[in-house]
Formats: C-alpha cells, sequence, structure tokens
C-alpha cells in the first residue's frame, strides 16, 4: 500500500526495491543456481540502475543487458558488476565494451572477428558465445558452430579473448522443445570442449525454464519479469506461492468527478453510456503513459477501498471510472495495479483485460510515469 503521504500526485510508478532484492533471493534459493539479473529495457520499465543495485544487493552475481547503450548507462551509474550485452546493430564495434569490461554476447562470425579485433593481451574480449537452439533469433547456427569454435579457440590461446561462456534460450513452448533445445544445447558445449574451450558458465534458462525444468538451469539462470515479483505463467506458476512480491504499482489521483444521469456517453465513441445517475471519476492515465487502449471497459482499478473497471475508451491522457454511489472525491488514490496481497489490482488483471502478457503491460509504462523509489517494509523514499 502506498502511503497516505504521497497521495497527491498526477501519476507515478512507485518501484519498491526492497521487492526486487528479495525476489533475486527468492530465486537463488528456488532454483539454487546463481542468477543473473536481466535488466533490459529499463528493467521492464523498473529503472536499471536501481534495479541492477537491487538485484546485486540480493546476490545477483551477473547483470544483463540487450544492447551496449543499456550497458554503458549502467557503468555511467557506477555500477561496476559484470554485465553481458547479446543483441548487437551490424557493423557494431566493441572497443569501448572491452575496455568497459563489458561481456560482448557473440552471436555470429562477423561479431566474433569484431571482438577478436577488440580486444588485446592487456585486456581481452570477453565473449560469451551464443548458439541458436530452435528459437530462431539471434545466435550461431549450428553449421557454424565448428568455424566459431576454432577461430575463438585460437584467439583466447593468442591472449585476446576470454571465451567466458556458452549461452542459448528456450522457446517455453513446451517442456518437450525446450528439452530439445537443452539438448541441442550441450551437444554444442560437448563440440566445444573437443577442441578445448571449457567456459566458466554455461547458461540457457530465463525465468520461466529455471522455475519448470531444473535440468536447464546449468550454471546460471537468467531472471528478468521475477525480480519484479511477476510469474513468467500465471497459470503454472503462481507468483505468491512462489514466494514473489510485485516490486511496481502504478498509481495516480482522481482529477475530477461528476454527477450524471441515466444515459450519459464516457469518452471517444460512446462505448459505454451509464445505465443510471451515477458517479463518474476522472483518472489522469492513457495510453500516453502506456496504458493499453485495448483495455478499454475490461481492466480493474482501485479507488479506496473499492474495485472498478475502466469505462469507456482510455484515451492518451486520461480515462473515466464509473463508481455508482461509491463516495469518491477529487485527490482520492487510484491504483491500477500493484501487489494483489494489499488489495490492488494484479497486473495480470490489465494484461487480460488487454490480451497480452504482464511483461508487456509493466514494461510499456512511458518516461511521462514518474518513477518513485521506495523500500519496504518502511516505504521511506531512498531515491
Amino acid at each position: 500500500m502506498v502511503p497516505d503521504s504521497a497521495a497527491q500526485v498526477l501519476r507515478e510508478a512507485v518501484i519498491d526495491t526492497q521487492a526486487i532484492t528479495t525476489n533475486t533471493r527468492t530465486f537463488g534459493a528456488l532454483t539454487g543456481t546463481p542468477v543473473l539479473a536481466v535488466v533490459k529495457a529499463n528493467a521492464y520499465g523498473h529503472g536499471a540502475v536501481r534495479t541492477a543495485r537491487a538485484a546485486l544487493a540480493g546476490g545477483a552475481v551477473m547483470l544483463g543487458v540487450t544492447d551496449l547503450s543499456e550497458a554503458f548507462e549502467l557503468r555511467e551509474a557506477g555500477i561496476t558488476a559484470d554485465i553481458l550485452s547479446w543483441l548487437h546493430a551490424p557493423g557494431t564495434r566493441f572497443e569501448r565494451a572491452v575496455a568497459e569490461r563489458i561481456t560482448i554476447g557473440v552471436s555470429t562470425l562477423e561479431q566474433l572477428t569484431a571482438a577478436i579485433d577488440a580486444g588485446s593481451v592487456a585486456v581481452p574480449a570477453r565473449v560469451h558465445l551464443k548458439l541458436e537452439t530452435g528459437l530462431s533469433r539471434n545466435g550461431l547456427p549450428p553449421e557454424h558452430w565448428d568455424e566459431a569454435f576454432a577461430v575463438a579457440l585460437r584467439a583466447q590461446e593468442s591472449g585476446v579473448l576470454d571465451i567466458d561462456g556458452l549461452f542459448s534460450h528456450v522457446s517455453n513452448t513446451s517442456d518437450a522443445d525446450d528439452r530439445a533445445a537443452l539438448a541441442a544445447f550441450l551437444d554444442g558445449v560437448d563440440r566445444a570442449a573437443a577442441i578445448g574451450i571449457r567456459p566458466r558458465v554455461r547458461h540457457i534458462a530465463a525465468t520461466a525454464a529455471a522455475l519448470a525444468l531444473t535440468e536447464t538451469r546449468l550454471d546460471l539462470v537468467r531472471i528478468g519479469i521475477g525480480l519484479h515479483g511477476l510469474s513468467p505463467d500465471p497459470d503454472r506458476f503462481s507468483a505468491a506461492e512462489l514466494g514473489l512480491r510485485p516490486s511496481m504499482t502504478l498509481r495516480g489521483t482522481v482529477a475530477n468527478v461528476r454527477r450524471v444521469p441515466a444515459g450519459t456517453g464516457l469518452s471517444y465513441g460512446y462505448t459505454y453510456r451509464t445505465e443510471r445517475e451515477t458517479t463518474l471519476a476522472l483518472v489522469p492515465l492513457g495510453y500516453a503513459d502506456g496504458i493499453p487502449r485495448q483495455a478499454s471497459n475490461r481492466a480493474p482499478v482501485r479507488i479506496g477501498d473499492a474495485v472498478h473497471r475502466v469505462s469507456g475508451r482510455i484515451a492518451m491522457d486520461q480515462f473515466i471510472v464509473d463508481v455508482g454511489d461509491a463516495p469518491v472525491a477529487v485527490g482520492d488514490e487510484v491504483v491500477l495495479f500493484g501487489d494483489p496481497a494489499t488489495g490492488d489490482p494484479a497486473v495480470e488483471a490489465w494484461a487480460d483485460a488487454a490480451d497480452t502478457i504482464n511483461y508487456e503491460i509493466v514494461t510499456r509504462i512511458s518516461g511521462r510515469v514518474p518513477r518513485r523509489e521506495v523500500s519496504s517494509p518502511t516505504d521511506g523514499v531512498t531515491a
């Protein structure tokens, strides 16, 4: 629950860093495996730097990002932990990455050559070679494995490359499909070992596989959505049953209240008309803030102790809630989603309303929504 002293805001996302720290520890305990904390895409909308620091406080041994700009942001914030970056534009040069001790995820022979060119005996380029094992995205295809292994090994023997890891990804289609991907990956690991490549870490499991298939955990598990107390598959793994706690509460305040008669049309297109005399509450969040328009007339919000539904179309900056005869006043807190244990709607309810997944709902919250950092149980502002 957000403290009353913070009630008078137009809109904000409250990020509980202690929840992130605790969730990280929980995954370490659940899997018995070191955690790589994935903080890509601004840590799924929660803030990359704050999430990285909170996850490291919870025992994460490495950080993961998509591109080098995300890695440089962490370094510029003073974070010195190991960072893996795995998706690169064509022609990317890696000199700065090597100088800043960022581990390069290599998915092509061209990237491998660029990493070798950026390395030196004084500062070798540290790489994790990504093997494509069935997801059909980035990664070295099997027909390139032997060549890549040979090139990488020569560079490592010359001292300009450090083959720190081998990794891949699974599709989460089924346990059978994921086991097939794991088998393909382990075949690649064996082929690398046959010529003398024995990396420090092998990893293939993100949050879902780390929970579902113990055999995929290997030397490292990559935890992203789980850091934020959300399940990658709520129908299969309940976040609460796993001991996870949501770290984001999205909230605002009632900006206007009107009493209207029956038959009043609400918002664009009048997709909702009041059935009787009722009270309308205006909420100052819209699709410019990342609120999905698809959730119009479907998604829940909490105002006071009652949960209501969005009424009418969600507009760019605002939406309306028909609260009936409930007592509502300008300035009252509105919670779109947060911790269900405190009575807030779950982010999954918004995902269901928008026909999407919880990942998308939190990640899409825009930069116009201020993030306010707290650390439970004291809820004191820390940044």
